[in-house]
């Protein structure tokens, strides 16, 4: 059995997560969100959907980055 990195719960699912060279355990997605998501710039919510990325900042939706000073965003219609 594999260990959770997080939690370090024991699980014959586990699975490995390697990002920017670096390899992480986890035994869910729900373990791995706070670890490989990254942050809203405002809320500092997990960014696990689609997001908004606008002057190098990663907002969670439009109306965090409008929050944050960026005005020339919108949602996709």
């Amino acid at each position: 059995m594999v260990r959770c990195g997080p939690c370090g719960n024991e699980y014959d699912k586990a699975f490995v997560v390697t990002l920017a060279g670096q390899s992480h355990t986890f035994d869910s997605f729900e373990g791995a969100i706070p670890t490989l998501a990254p942050s809203c710039t405002h809320c500092r919510c997990n960014i696990v959907g689609h997001g908004v990325e606008a002057r190098g900042m990663r907002h969670c939706c439009v109306q965090c980055a409008h929050a944050s000073g960026v005005a020339d965003v919108r949602d996709r219609r």
